[in-house]
């Protein structure tokens, strides 16, 4: 993290900008974003915050209603620095100087929120969770069911899986299923924005050596209620059965949905016969016609953190294309040594598309050493995935 006082001698514009700046997007985000000297400037073990707020608020608006919406007066100033010294600046010159998250630090512990947010390192979790919940009061971005239609809230979701899992490349989609699975869970709605926290034991030890990003995240057999087609003929489902989650024989792993005949022929089988399958309640006005095909429902992956001993640096989507992608470090470099500062930057790192694009198997097969670039670092270090709703876009 470095020690000292924050830089702020070799930048001497002033960093208010005031007003509503759209993020940036495509050839601008890359014009305005990329270069050292650029992103958010990391200071004293901020690099948790660095590259949440960079993840997201540079190229995306899902949570832009947190900068503008009614706050309790005390917090307000907070709300202010936010927009003003953080999100503002980050659009408009594509830069924010260590002292304006040092101050956004300092008014969290002078809030009473956390007293060592100054200087101690953090999860981002717990920065977003104080920001969204405790002092913007943000209404939950996740609303789940459980069994008992029990509804549990929250900001973010972390990925658990049971032990007797057989996935070893797995896609994100895969793993939030099983996770979904195992605990009896559904979404109760769409969520404008998803986060989700990948499986590991503590920082140092992760589940997977590789995981695989779902560019587009498929929610539709998550909803609570929701039509859903059958995994065999595509019509509409009207049974769903927990016991063929397992079972790759139709399918890779993952929710098993059938309509009438599909789970009559399936449930014919030896081997199935035991299963008990359960009926689907359909939403109103979803006839059981076998010609209608359920919308999906679909989230875009928009930005990824990945930690690598105790340092957080994060990948944001930029453009409609694969290979659209940035790579941001609030510390890749330092000038000077203990009096110096950080040297914050953004790249490009279309070769993070090239591999999202590859087929799963050849991607099996490959050494993460042999990957190009900052790839290697989005795959095997991913620690929270973010994930947007197109249709709750703010703006674009």
């Amino acid at each position: 993290g470095g020690g000292g006082p924050p830089p702020g001698s070799h930048t001497d514009w002033d960093c208010a900008v005031q007003g509503n700046v759209a993020p940036l997007w495509a050839e601008k985000a890359v014009q305005v974003l990329t270069g050292t000297m650029k992103g958010i400037q990391g200071h004293c073990n901020s690099c948790y915050m660095d590259s949440a707020l960079f993840s997201l608020f540079s190229c995306s608006s899902v949570l832009d209603s947190l900068l503008f919406k009614a706050t309790p007066q005390r917090d307000a100033p907070i709300q202010t620095t936010l927009l003003q010294e953080i999100v503002n600046p980050l659009r408009t010159v594509g830069f924010v100087p260590a002292r304006s998250v040092m101050k956004l630090r300092k008014q969290l512990k002078e809030g009473g929120h956390c007293a060592s947010f100054t200087t101690e390192e953090k999860d981002p979790e717990e920065f977003l969770s104080l920001i969204m919940h405790h002092i913007l009061s943000l209404d939950p971005l996740l609303k789940l069911k459980s069994v008992g239609q029990k509804l549990q809230e929250g900001y973010c979701y972390q990925i658990f899986l049971d032990q007797n899992h057989s996935l070893a490349l797995p896609t994100v989609r895969q793993l939030l299923e099983h996770s979904f699975h195992s605990a009896q869970l559904q979404l109760a709605e769409v969520p404008s924005c998803l986060i989700l926290q990948m499986p590991r034991f503590g920082k140092k030890f992760k589940l997977f050596d590789k995981i695989v990003p779902s560019l587009e995240l498929d929610i539709t057999d998550l909803l609570c209620d929701g039509p859903r087609d059958c995994v065999l003929c595509g019509t509409l489902a009207t049974v769903e059965c927990s016991a063929c989650f397992g079972d790759g024989s139709f399918g890779a792993t993952g929710l098993k949905q059938f309509c009438q005949l599909c789970s009559k022929q399936v449930h014919s089988h030896p081997q199935r016969r035991t299963h008990t399958p359960s009926v689907l309640r359909l939403p109103e006005g979803f006839s059981q016609g076998r010609s209608l095909r359920p919308p999906r429902d679909l989230l875009q992956l928009f930005a990824v953190l990945c930690i690598e001993t105790s340092h957080y640096v994060s990948f944001v989507r930029h453009g409609p294309g694969p290979e659209d992608w940035v790579f941001f470090d609030s510390m890749a470099d330092r000038h000077g040594d203990e009096d110096g500062y950080n040297i914050p930057a953004v790249r490009p790192c279309p070769e993070v598309g090239r591999y999202l694009q590859m087929p799963l198997g050849q991607l099996a097969l490959l050494s993460p050493r042999d990957m190009d670039g900052v790839a290697k670092r989005l795959f095997c270090d991913a620690y929270m995935y973010l994930y947007e709703s197109p249709r709750m876009a703010l703006y674009r």
